[in-house]
């Protein structure tokens, strides 16, 4: 047995989520071979899961998304690189994301990603020479322009002045200088691991879409999409035509447009994010052993089905022949569309204690039930 699923956000982490599940499946059949590959699709909870997988806990002090320090981690496995070096696993929101939003006050037009470049930085300073670069959560819209700023770009306005962090203050950007970027970046291969695949502006742009999440009202989408397109424009400048054809691209409206500067001023390539994550965490050998498999989330929803990690396991497991059942907290999926995604069945923990709270908090021991019978449906 193959267990290979994501967090139940808000209560259980991807670790916990097998050590459950295996404790539940080992209930009905107390000799069974399981082995657990924690996943994670590039969101929060992808360093956790590159850290199940063997890689090396590090640490950096860095800038939140407003300023405040904050303490980032990512993870590291030297010698993993193609390149010779190690490879890195580095998760924006551990250094912008709306966990570190003081007090949980949103900050839509000044919230800045500039720690997500002092993150990068740390990472290229411990040795890897290939990084993941896992985007969601964040608390920002800045496009990354402070991720580049912090990586050693000039970002100024008509008085040669820097301009001031986050998404709004880009409607003062007069020149962009990449010149003076962290030279290692040339030699250092960046994925840009992401399920999301909006274009940066428009009405599927990264304000409209995902400003609202993070405290963005009417007044302040519009604000941010076209601050965000002047800055497209003015990187043009910088970079030439491609900067406009980026701005396009799938990924680049991924976290508040972080993935627009990756793509454009990084040379970053994008990559569904648990497709990334699935060959980094080591699943394909492990699902060559398997013969059955277990995947899951807190809820399989309609979003589940549009990168999510659930999703990209089942595909993977179908290809190779094996049955997939599914765990969650709750279940927003027909039997209609789970067989399309390649999920025999689904155990949702709701259908165990349908109050949500009393649900969160239980989830470990409701999930081993889950799992329990999960086990006697398919192996006993």
């Amino acid at each position: 047995m193959l267990i290979a699923a994501d967090k139940f956000k808000g209560s259980l982490t991807a670790v916990e989520v097998a050590e459950h599940v295996t404790a539940g499946l080992r209930r009905a059949l107390p000799g069974l071979d399981v082995a657990a590959v924690p996943v994670a699709d590039g969101g929060d909870g992808t360093v956790a899961a590159a850290l199940a997988a063997g890689f090396t806990r590090h640490e950096a002090r860095v800038t939140g998304p407003t300023g405040t320090p904050v303490t980032a981690t990512f993870a590291l496995r030297v010698g993993a690189s193609p390149a010779g070096g190690g490879t890195a696993v580095v998760e924006m929101a551990e250094a912008s994301g709306l966990q570190h939003l003081p007090d949980g006050v949103f900050a839509p037009l000044t919230a800045s990603t500039y720690g997500t470049g002092e993150l990068l930085r740390a990472a290229l300073d411990a040795g890897a020479t290939s990084i993941v670069f896992g985007v969601g959560g964040s608390a920002t819209t800045d496009g990354g322009a402070g991720m580049l700023a912090a990586l050693g770009a000039r970002l100024l306005d008509a008085d040669g002045e820097p301009v001031a962090p986050g998404g709004g203050p880009l409607r003062e950007l007069a020149t962009v200088d990449l010149s003076g970027l962290d030279p290692r970046l040339a030699t250092t291969r960046i994925v840009l691991a992401s399920d999301v695949d909006n274009p940066l502006t428009g009405p599927k742009g990264a304000p409209a879409v995902y400003g609202p999440q993070k405290g963005a009202n009417e007044a302040d989408v519009a604000t941010l999409d076209a601050a965000l397109a002047h800055f497209a424009e003015v990187l043009a400048q910088a970079v030439g035509p491609r900067a406009a054809d980026l701005a396009l691209a799938p990924g680049a409206g991924a976290a508040g447009g972080i993935g627009y500067g990756a793509l454009v001023a990084l040379d970053a390539v994008f990559r569904p994010g648990i497709e990334v994550m699935l060959d980094v965490l080591g699943f394909a050998p492990a699902l060559a052993r398997a013969t059955f498999v277990i995947t899951g989330e807190g809820s399989l929803d309609a979003q589940t089905l549009h990168g999510k990690a659930p999703a990209g396991v089942a595909a993977a497991a179908r290809a190779a022949g094996l049955e997939v059942a599914a765990v969650c907290g709750r279940l927003q999926l027909t039997p209609e569309a789970l067989r399309a995604a390649g999920i025999r069945r689904a155990y949702a923990l709701t259908d165990l204690e349908p109050d949500p709270a009393r649900c969160m908090a239980e989830a470990g021991p409701l999930l081993e039930r889950a799992a329990e019978r999960l086990a006697r449906d398919f192996l006993v």
